[in-house]
């Protein structure tokens, strides 16, 4: 998502549509960068808009602890970056992203009557 230091490629193995053969390519971070740019921009701007529509006292907390991202998209590589940049706020990485949402709906479920007011549609 975000420039590293380094220039990173890697294999990319499928099926070629035109031949039907299967094949292989290499491509760099920066190509992935280009196909990931369009929706990453998507992202930061869903973000921008739900930092508007906070209230303050959530706001404030935001400001004093940071963003934590969670899920598979947190691994994409800079994303933290990328997000930093675009809000001027701390982001963060959580410990276990691909099983954080697991782990935080399941202790809603389990606590649902004092966790519904932080829940929404």
């Amino acid at each position: 998502a975000f420039p590293q230091a380094e220039t990173l490629t890697g294999e990319v193995k499928g099926l070629n549509v035109k031949t039907g053969v299967p094949t292989s390519i290499t491509i760099s971070d920066e190509e992935i960068r280009e196909a990931l740019k369009e929706p990453l921009t998507t992202i930061i701007a869903v973000i921008m808009r739900a930092l508007e529509k906070i209230p303050p006292e959530l706001s404030s907390d935001i400001h004093s602890n940071g963003i934590y991202l969670t899920g598979g998209g947190a691994l994409i590589r800079g994303l933290d970056k990328m997000i930093e940049e675009k809000t001027t706020l701390k982001v963060f990485i959580a410990e276990d992203p691909l099983l954080s949402i697991v782990k935080g709906a399941g202790a809603v479920l389990n606590d649902f009557s004092n966790m519904k007011k932080v829940c929404i549609n």
